[in-house]
């Protein structure tokens, strides 16, 4: 059987020996052979900095995003196809849909994500601008563009479309160009899916490559502008955390690692409770879910000491109703582990767990499989344990990594906080509680040690993601144990490839770079009124100057008459003045914000379709009776929506009055139209 190629330098490499043989999980039958030699790895890099990294960061946010949803459409007309060679992993349909569908889903979120929450542009400013000087000529702003480096992935073995999609996102979101190296042992599911990615055509050549066998001499070649993304074993990633190229080049390194994560159940939740209900049953689906190979699974379930028995016989009378067997089966609930080699892992740990308490459910040496050869396969039983005493090291320290869990009691819950952090860092855990005052506890107390924290009572239950499930809009890591990083995290995870400098300068230099009008750089006022222009007439500094419009005590009764808004401030003199904050009767802030609109807008149809907001405002002085108000309306920043008609329009707003002080600052948002082709 000839190896899996890999895809390095914009083409496809066949490896120069045999490689070593992947067996299909059920069946024990040879499915590939994995192998990276030959592989210039040096050149691989090089290729994805200097055709990938370029290609991406000549489009911008939106354009980047539009392709990964181009790309999810794409890989979801494939999804069957994926599931199919999933089985061979021992995945059953259940587990493939939560592996393919979890890695499209994250495309989508990406896209999404990328076109709502950042600007159509290739550079993102980050926070305000920071004056600098008292005469506003010297300002600075922090900015992220992308790194001029390649995202390395390291993958485990579990999730092998999931795994490299949740990865590739906000890289490819951010302008990094990413290559892929996958577990051996289901590396042949990367390795069509990068092939269906490639066969599209819909990523720029560079963006990402595909490794499949070992990493060779990977990290000989990583420099300062690389990044690391690394998913598996503890041991493993503290190994490749103090490669000497990563330490000295200071190479970005997020490792998401196993960890013992933990579900607790409330002291609320008795046995004729929903909660208690939600607890053994979320318990069981993380068990067995893609046979209990996940990073998320639960490992340790602590229970109130008075209801560890009630638990016990209920998980095991559903562990009881799991069928083992061909995943290929529709009864089949769960299938084998991954591989022979997995088993006998999981078996070695289960014996020192065993020596610190008894087994509720399973045989760590034996089990019943429906429709294949138990011989041949790497079947395990489902196996659940109960430790008595939750002071032993072992449930706390070691890892089956399988269908495993143990339960536990616990008496209070500053215990069972402290229970929880022995996990040494994890990345999730859940609370399963009705009682909100025991769930803040906990959830306070537990929070530093966990990346993620999810409540489950009877209200969130109907649409929960369960306890095992990381979201691309949440970050998915955790503290110690667990690896220290973050992965995904919506907008976060983007930022994670990308530099943020301060950039120091006039407020002209500040707009130049970031493409937006800055406070102090220069306004145009000529050309007409800018909202009869389109937006690709639009720059940022087009300014209209309106007003001034004098406040009457009348249009101020008016306006509370007429919304109800009946403040004192607004309508009565003496109650005004008795206020520290104002010497009479004060005009509405929302009146001010009305008028200023009056003297701003255009009245004739025309490119600006809908005002969809204000964002940002500030009322900073008191506008009295007789005042008169100037508002300044200055683009800001201008953003086309790709694929549509219009696109985003942020106005600086200034409301002043006849003595020059601002009364009001804020951000109107528009949407105006595109010329018409």
């Amino acid at each position: 059987m000839a190896p899996l190629r890999s895809y390095v330098g914009g083409s496809w490499h066949v490896p120069g020996d045999e490689g070593v043989p992947v067996h299909d999980a059920v069946t024990g039958e040879e499915v590939a052979r994995v192998s990276s030699a030959g592989v210039d790895f040096g050149a691989a890099l090089e290729h994805g900095r200097r055709t990938g990294g370029p290609a991406l960061r000549e489009m911008t946010f939106h354009q980047r995003a539009a392709l990964l949803k181009s790309l999810a459409s794409h890989l979801r007309e494939h999804r069957e196809e994926l599931y199919a060679l999933s089985l061979r992993t021992g995945a059953t349909r259940g587990d493939a849909k939560f592996d393919v569908d979890g890695g499209i889903g994250a495309l989508f979120s990406y896209s999404s994500r990328g076109r709502r929450e950042l600007p159509n542009a290739r550079v993102l400013p980050d926070g305000a601008v920071e004056p600098l000087g008292r005469g506003g000529t010297f300002v600075a702003q922090h900015v992220h563009t992308p790194l001029r480096g390649v995202a390395v992935q390291i993958n485990a073995f579990n999730f092998p479309v999931w795994g490299p999609l949740e990865k590739l996102a906000p890289a490819f979101v951010a302008g990094v160009p990413s290559l892929v190296k996958p577990a051996g042992q289901t590396a042949y599911v990367t390795a069509r899916l990068v092939e269906l990615i490639v066969e599209s055509g819909i990523l720029p050549e560079g963006s990402l490559q595909l490794v499949c066998g070992g990493a060779g001499d990977l990290f000989e070649h990583l420099t300062e502008q690389d990044l690391v993304a690394f998913t598996g074993s503890a041991a493993t990633a503290q190994k490749l955390r103090t490669h000497p190229v990563v330490a000295a080049r200071s190479v970005r390194f997020n490792a998401e690692a196993d960890s013992l994560n933990c579900s607790i159940l409330g002291p609320d939740a008795t046995p004729d409770t929903a909660e208690f209900g939600l607890f053994v049953r979320q318990l069981v689906t993380e068990m067995t879910v893609k046979a209990g190979q996940k990073c998320t699974a639960i490992r340790r379930a602590f229970v109130p000491a008075e209801l560890l028995d009630a638990v016990a016989e209920a998980a095991a009378a559903e562990l009881a109703a799991v069928t083992v067997g061909h995943p290929a089966d529709p009864a089949v609930r769960m299938g084998p582990l991954a591989s022979l080699g997995q088993r006998e892992e999981v078996r070695r740990a289960l014996k020192a767990l065993v020596q610190a308490g008894s087994v509720v459910f399973g045989d760590p040496d034996r089990v019943a499989v429906t429709g294949a050869d138990v011989e041949r396969g790497a079947f395990v039983s489902p196996v659940l344990l109960r430790v008595d005493d939750p002071a032993r090291p072992e449930p706390h320290e070691v890892e089956a990594f399988g269908p495993v869990s143990t339960l536990m009691p616990y008496t209070s819950a500053a215990e069972v906080t402290e229970l929880a952090a022995r996990g040494q860092g994890s990345l999730v855990g859940s609370v399963v509680t009705a009682d909100h005052d025991f769930a803040r506890e906990v959830v306070l107390g537990a929070a530093p040690w966990h990346g993620r924290l999810l409540v489950l009572d009877a209200e969130s239950a109907a649409e929960s993601t369960g306890h095992g499930s990381p979201l691309p809009v949440l970050v998915h890591g955790g503290p110690g144990r667990a690896g220290g990083g973050e992965e995904m995290g919506g907008i976060r995870g983007v930022l994670r490839h990308m530099a943020r400098t301060a950039v120091q300068g006039s407020p002209a230099t500040l707009a130049a770079v970031t493409g937006r009008w800055v406070p102090g750089a220069a306004r145009h006022t000529g050309g007409g009124h800018p909202f009869r222009k389109h937006l690709e007439d639009l720059r940022p500094g087009d300014t209209v100057v309106a007003g001034p419009r004098r406040v009457e005590l009348a249009d101020i009764e008016h306006f509370a008459e007429f919304t109800g808004d009946t403040f004192y401030a607004h309508t009565d003199e003496e109650a005004a003045r008795a206020n520290p904050f104002f010497a009479g009767r004060v005009a509405h802030g929302y009146l001010i914000v009305s008028l200023a609109a009056g003297l701003f807008v255009h009245p004739d149809p025309g490119p600006v379709l809908a005002n969809y907001g204000l964002e940002d405002l500030r009322f900073l002085t008191p506008v009295y009776p007789g005042d008169e108000l100037t508002v300044t309306l200055t683009a800001k920043r201008i953003d086309p929506r790709e694929g549509a008609e219009y696109g985003e329009v942020r106005w600086d707003a200034d409301v002043t009055k006849q003595d020059g002080s601002s009364v009001a600052r804020y951000d109107v948002l528009t949407l105006v139209a595109k010329r018409e082709p």
